[in-house]
């Protein structure tokens, strides 16, 4: 199953182990609303601040978030570009698979329909509960 992308296989894995914990969801979702400092980030999570920071740099690593000085604070914000292109792997996937079902489907209805099939004898077999195979 190879979906073609723009993206390295690298990329996938970091974004995808990114996606993975609900906290780096949950600040990314926080930074494409608005910039935040890491502190402020931090203040929300009952964790420390160094966990905050490992998760920004998780984030960052995967090119989901940006994060750049002011004074002495770290601000983040959501790279909307990466989240587009994470977007469009993830809709590419769907597309794959929602087309894998739909040939499963088409297989199974084909199949169903067709005379002799499983379907046919198990259709016999509940109109003729007393009928024994020889």
């Amino acid at each position: 199953m190879v979906v073609e992308t723009d993206l390295s296989d690298g990329d996938v894995d970091r974004i995808f182990h990114a996606l993975a914990a609900a906290t780096r969801r949950d600040i990314l979702r926080r930074t494409i609303e608005d910039e935040q400092s890491v502190s402020a980030l931090a203040r929300e999570y009952d964790m420390s601040f160094a966990a905050v920071q490992k998760h920004v740099a998780v984030l960052e690593s995967a090119g989901l978030v940006v994060k750049r000085a002011e004074g002495r604070e770290r601000l983040v914000r959501a790279d909307p570009t990466m989240i587009a292109r994470a977007r469009a792997l993830l809709a590419r996937y769907e597309e794959m698979w929602r087309s894998r079902i739909s040939r499963l489907d088409a297989l199974l209805a084909a199949e169903s329909k067709a005379p002799g099939s499983a379907a046919d004898a198990a259709s016999d077999t509940a109109e003729n509960p007393n009928e024994k195979d020889d």
